[in-house]
């Protein structure tokens, strides 16, 4: 049975849990930091920043869980900082470092980069007691500025500075914008199954992994993202074609 306002005001008045809301806090300042670092064209420390703000973004909803203190506040928070440190950061950032040239296609962009990822955290709001928890639908919203800032990244290790003017970024950003409020199916590493017992092997894999990340993490983080953007939209194009040949085979 739904809750009506008096008696949501009444849990509110009773406290929070300052735990996981200081963590969410933790992605939100990091988030704002972000766009302060834009508009002071320290563009690779709001990457960083982004980066920074995902990891308190994984962090609060597990600490939540383990601790048992979820509230439908803190859910509500947790939206809310995801807007800023996910949407608003990252389309200032793509704004200020490469669309600006672009004049009104750029700011298009940037903008349609914030709706597409304030629509998403919509719809996983409302869908997420209906959804399977194994996939995501559509890209969500932490790994499109992920991806962004990886880009940025990538850039500077590069040797590049300043800003750019790329038809790509551009392509980059209304990409991922349509990606996030797609139906793709994108896997949510929440499958109980992956923390069950694994052969020796994979934990050797997975510390060699992070060696290499520590060692060259701009190169990356830039692969590790754009193979998770990219891997379900190939995918489900894939089966779609597959499907389209098998329909034309059975048509004659």
């Amino acid at each position: 049975m739904k809750k009506s306002f008096s008696d949501r005001r009444e849990n509110v008045r009773r406290g929070v849990y300052i735990l996981p809301n200081l963590v969410t806090t933790g992605s939100l300042f990091a988030g704002f930091y972000g766009i302060v670092a834009s508009m002071n064209h320290k563009y690779d420390v709001a990457a960083w920043f982004i980066l920074v703000s995902a990891v308190f973004d994984t962090l609060d909803g597990k600490i939540a869980r383990l601790t048992n203190t979820t509230s439908q506040f803190g859910v509500e928070y947790d939206s809310l900082s995801d807007l800023v440190a996910f949407g608003v950061a990252p389309g200032v950032l793509m704004y200020t470092w490469a669309l600006q040239p672009f004049g009104k296609l750029g700011w298009l962009a940037a903008f349609l980069y914030v709706v597409c990822g304030a629509l998403r955290l919509a719809r996983f709001n409302v869908q997420a007691s209906t959804v399977e928890s194994k996939n995501f639908i559509g890209l969500p919203i932490p790994a499109a500025a992920s991806m962004v800032a990886a880009c940025v990244l990538l850039f500077y290790h590069l040797g590049g500075t300043g800003t750019i003017r790329m038809v790509s970024v551009l392509v980059l950003i209304y990409g991922l914008a349509v990606l996030m409020v797609s139906n793709v199916p994108y896997y949510s590493f929440k499958d109980p199954e992956l923390y069950k017992r694994r052969p020796f092997g994979i934990l050797v894999l997975a510390i060699v992994l992070i060696i290499v990340i520590v060692a060259q993490p701009a190169v990356m983080f830039f692969i590790i993202f754009l193979t998770y953007t990219m891997f379900s939209p190939v995918l489900a194009l894939m089966g779609y074609l597959r499907r389209r040949r098998e329909k034309k085979v059975s048509q004659g």
